[in-house]
């Protein structure tokens, strides 16, 4: 058995600004976009490994949460895993049909911070600030070498809190 935690991530062409180094006083300047197309991002992350599997999608809904739950499952085909997941609709819609070898484990509503998986869809979108791509296909190709570049370390180390670490060598997951 394996605890997985699961989210989505909205990436658009919207500029992410940000802190910039500048002398006292004196605001950043940075190109900004204000266009309005996106992309998702699918992400399962294992807290005590750092393993992780993503999976890109143009909506978020109960349609592509079946296919990433399906990629998942056969990514990770020799483990029973326990996901956690936050309470969106898609999350719970009747018609989904969860694989055998997974289990969703529903997180408290309005919870956002008790899932570690946010803070890495924090950690690419802070490396992403100031990036003006002009298409959809320049933003995918600039979060592609950020997840080349991510590591099961990295990852860990975002995500291990000690709190589900002890909890995880309790339980002998």
């Amino acid at each position: 058995m394996r605890l997985f935690c699961q989210d989505e991530s909205r990436f658009g062409l919207k500029t992410i600004t940000g802190r910039r180094i500048t002398a006292r006083g004196v605001k950043p300047v940075g190109k900004v976009r204000w266009q309005f197309k996106a992309m998702y991002w699918y992400g399962v992350v294992e807290p005590a490994t750092g393993e992780y599997f993503f999976w890109e999608c143009s909506h978020c809904n109960s349609d592509c949460f079946q296919i990433f739950l399906n990629l998942v499952a056969q990514q990770y085909s020799d483990s029973i895993l326990i996901i956690q997941v936050d309470q969106a609709g898609w999350h719970k819609a009747k018609r989904l049909q969860v694989p055998e070898n997974i289990i969703l484990m529903f997180q408290p509503a309005h919870c956002p911070e008790s899932n570690p998986i946010e803070q890495v869809w924090q950690y690419l979108k802070k490396r992403l600030r100031w990036k003006s791509p002009n298409t959809l296909d320049e933003l995918r190709e600039l979060l592609r070498e950020q997840l080349l570049v991510l590591t099961k370390e990295t990852i860990a180390s975002i995500t291990g809190r000690a709190s589900i670490l002890e909890a995880l060598s309790v339980a002998r997951l």
